[in-house]
């Protein structure tokens, strides 16, 4: 039974557009030209206005970013020139089932923590750039004017931050190999590296 379109706007409205930013943030880290940025993101939001219903859409940020693979892998797979960077976004973009199991989702949940748990160590202004910078896809230039800061500096601080988190994991990966099973002591490493 078809949807009222009035509620599949309201739909979109609130279950998807709110994830555009996001979308396009995930674009561009993967070094999409801004006009393709755009045709991608609108491409997407053409498929999901072409919907009937909307009741069997759980999660409208994953339908959004599915949506958005799925246009990017048509637009790669109709170029006559295919790029070797774009065949490896078409490895990027294979799709796995999109109902994972129980022993995925737990692990997702359990590796979202852990990785909330090194940023939050993370000194604050480093672990603000980084977030700003890695996980929110804002530019130097941007990230600088809103924080009063050189461009040298937060590209400096995104890259302490990279490799605090890259030797934090490295340290957790070592002790879980030495000491499996026990609980290791609770300190802060990025603290130390910041003197």
């Amino acid at each position: 039974m078809p949807t009222c379109r009035s509620d599949i706007i309201a739909w979109v409205g609130s279950s998807i557009v709110p994830h555009e930013g996001e979308l396009r943030a995930w674009l561009r880290r993967r070094a999409l030209p801004f006009q393709e940025i755009d045709d991608v993101v609108h491409d997407s939001y053409l498929r999901i206005a072409q919907l009937r219903e909307v009741d069997h859409i759980h999660n409208g940020r994953a339908y959004l970013f599915t949506t958005a693979r799925s246009v990017m892998l048509q637009r790669v797979r109709r170029e006559r020139i295919v790029r070797i960077d774009s065949l490896t976004e078409v490895e990027a973009l294979k799709l796995e089932d999109s109902n994972p199991g129980p022993e995925r989702y737990v692990g997702a949940r359990l590796e979202l923590e852990r990785i909330q748990r090194l940023l939050a160590s993370l000194p604050d202004r480093c672990r603000e750039v980084f977030r700003l910078r890695r996980i929110e896809g804002i530019s130097q230039r941007e990230i600088a004017e809103r924080m009063g800061l050189s461009e040298h500096i937060v590209e400096a601080q995104a890259v302490r931050g990279l490799k605090l988190l890259m030797n934090a994991i490295r340290e957790e990966e070592g002790r879980g190999q030495h000491h499996q099973g026990a609980q290791g002591e609770q300190r802060s490493v990025f603290r130390q590296n910041d003197r």
